[in-house]
């Protein structure tokens, strides 16, 4: 379960760095930049924790389907970058995956 909780911590760190991305300006602002430097090494040294007992490829994909979901929900809110019906579709996929990989594969390391 702390594993978890290392995860979700790479999760929030990944979220930050790259809504910092944008923020960033094609890395011509400094500060932003900076938050996405500190931001994703953070990640990536929580994802590495996580993976002690969390099988890579699923750690993998809950980071990077939670990610993908509140970073489009991110850009929506704070970018106005609203998605369309098919990507909606295919964020809902996404979301499924995950789901069943959590409830009902064994390799999900609970």
């Amino acid at each position: 379960m702390k594993s978890y909780l290392f995860l979700f911590l790479a999760i929030i760190c990944e979220l930050t760095g790259t809504t910092f991305i944008k923020k960033s300006e094609g890395f011509t602002k400094l500060g932003p930049s900076i938050i996405v430097v500190l931001a994703m090494v953070a990640a990536f040294y929580f994802l590495s924790i996580a993976t002690k007992t969390i099988p890579i490829g699923v750690a993998y994909a809950i980071w990077s389907g939670v990610g993908i979901v509140f970073i489009t929900a991110i850009g929506a809110l704070v970018f106005k970058q609203v998605p369309d019906v098919y990507a909606i579709i295919g964020l809902s996929l996404i979301v499924a995956g995950v789901l069943v990989i959590n409830l009902l594969s064994k390799t999900g390391g609970h």
